[in-house]
């Protein structure tokens, strides 16, 4: 039998009258990769913050190569040989991507440059050491945290959705890292919510449902059916869509050889009812072009007509106003107030951001609507939204922007970190948005997901666009434009 690397044994955890985790079994050999899978608020987070040593167990055993986790803290998980990546990314701005490498190691950053730059030539990433890390985006920043991991030489290493914001190019890349870890005796535990993720490199599954292990077998023996029943009874892979109605009306969106930080002269127009799906590798522009329409960044040149006017946004709230809501990719950063009420986030875009313009039964009321309607687990309308599981966050930011009411919704990766269930849940809404009539600008780097949901695709490359494809383009046809178009751009 192969060595145990790390075990949890009866594990259990409470907050309060609440229980988390209900005697779970988890364990992680050498040379491995265990793939752990389950819903949101499913308990895979708190499970790893235990096994990390962040998170003291309620009940229950931690063992690290063979040893007792005592006592449980992140340094001496990371002493015993264990590194968690987290699905968001701890960075610190004014600092270099060096510096952030190796924060915390008993060296200055400096002694460490060579063996950085070995790691980032290993994986394949386009990322300077003396870069500051503050103009990183999140794929890159994603990168420094599982630098961080290997530069300690961890012997278990946990990845908590690590190819949630990679390019395809940079999720093989890093799953054949992966894969030589694994060669080399390394255990690693993958969480994804990407079932052809984790056939693609895992040798055991293991779901968690509601604190219990419901499912524990080898990924090649597993078929898929009976992985997504385990994780959610009732729900199964994401239904093949086709969107045959014809989109007609004078567009409520155009863009005319619009530039800026990123990208330059992008013209695209978008109708009432429609979901355009924009799409690209990290690095395209897509992002920079949302957050120029709505004001986050200074448009360079070209122009842009909303409702029939021209347009141009002073910030977000001026783009509310004229009926442009954006729902950013870095939910933490830039879309929640995390410390806050559930029912004053979902208000906050509304009424601003002073405590004292919200009624707190009406808005109570308001969240209680998108409880229902998107399905966000959660205690209470009072709870903070930091508590709620990554998925639930997502489904509070869609609410969020839905409250304003918005003819033009900009949504930016809206299913990022999300699992199948919620992710079906989050598409039935935006295509009701569309049947509605709301205009839809969906951007997105899961090709399969600009497939199944758009009625037009517009493809993004090295800050120009590449493309228009018609719905039902395969990705193959995205692929190729999307990669294709970036290297001769870069040329």
């Amino acid at each position: 039998m192969d060595k145990l690397l790390a075990e949890l044994r009866s594990v259990s955890k409470s907050y309060a009258a609440v229980r988390v985790l209900k005697g779970v079994h988890f364990s992680v050999r050498a040379g491995e990769i265990h793939a752990l899978l389950g819903g949101n608020g499913a308990g895979k987070s708190t499970l790893m913050k235990i096994l990390a040593g962040l998170v003291a167990p309620s009940g229950g055993e931690v063992r690290l190569g063979g040893a007792p986790l005592v006592p449980a803290t992140p340094a001496q998980a990371q002493a015993m040989g264990l590194y968690l990546v987290p699905q968001e990314a701890h960075i610190f701005p004014n600092q270099t991507v060096l510096q952030n490498i190796a924060v915390g190691m008993p060296k200055p950053a400096g002694a460490y440059r060579a063996r950085v730059e070995a790691l980032i030539a290993q994986l394949g990433v386009s990322l300077s050491p003396d870069a500051k890390a503050a103009t990183l985006e999140i794929a890159d920043r994603q990168i420094v945290e599982i630098l961080r991991g290997l530069l300690r030489e961890a012997k278990v290493l946990i990845l908590d959705e690590p190819t949630s914001a990679l390019t395809p190019h940079e999720v093989r890349t890093l799953f054949g890292h992966m894969r030589a870890l694994r060669a080399e005796g390394h255990g690693l535990v993958f969480i994804s919510h990407k079932l052809h993720e984790l056939r693609a490199v895992a040798d055991r599954i293991t779901v968690l449902r509601d604190g219990h292990v419901v499912f524990a077998e080898a990924m090649e023996t597993s078929p898929d059916a009976e992985i997504l029943a385990a994780m959610s009874p009732g729900v199964t892979a994401l239904d093949a869509r086709e969107r045959m109605r014809e989109i007609a009306g004078a567009p409520v969106l155009t863009l005319d050889r619009l530039s800026g930080e990123g990208f330059v002269e992008i013209s695209l127009s978008l109708r009432p009812g429609e979901i355009l799906g924009l799409t690209g590798v990290v690095g395209a522009g897509r992002t920079e072009l949302a957050e120029t329409l709505v004001g986050l960044r200074a448009p360079a040149g070209g122009s842009v007509t909303l409702g029939g006017r021209d347009f141009r946004a002073r910030g977000p709230a001026d783009a509310m106003r004229a009926g442009l809501v954006h729902l950013s990719e870095d939910r933490q950063q830039y879309g929640l107030f995390l410390e806050a009420p559930l029912y004053w986030n979902v208000s906050s875009l509304v009424h601003g951001t002073l405590p004292f313009f919200l009624r707190p039964g009406r808005e109570r009321r308001r969240f209680e609507q998108y409880r229902a309607q998107l399905g966000i687990r959660c205690e209470e309308a009072d709870q903070p939204v930091g508590r709620l599981s990554g998925g639930n966050q997502q489904k509070v930011l869609l609410a969020k922007c839905l409250a304003a009411a918005p003819k033009v919704l900009i949504l930016d990766e809206p299913t990022r970190g999300v699992d199948v269930g919620a992710r079906n849940d989050i598409y039935r809404i935006i295509e009701d948005l569309a049947e509605q009539g709301t205009a839809v600008l969906l951007i997105s780097s899961d090709f399969d997901e600009v497939r199944r949901l758009a009625d037009r695709i517009a493809v993004m490359a090295g800050g120009h666009l590449a493309g228009e494809l018609p719905a039902g383009a395969s990705t193959d046809e995205i692929a190729q434009l999307a990669f294709e178009a970036g290297e001769a751009a870069h040329a």
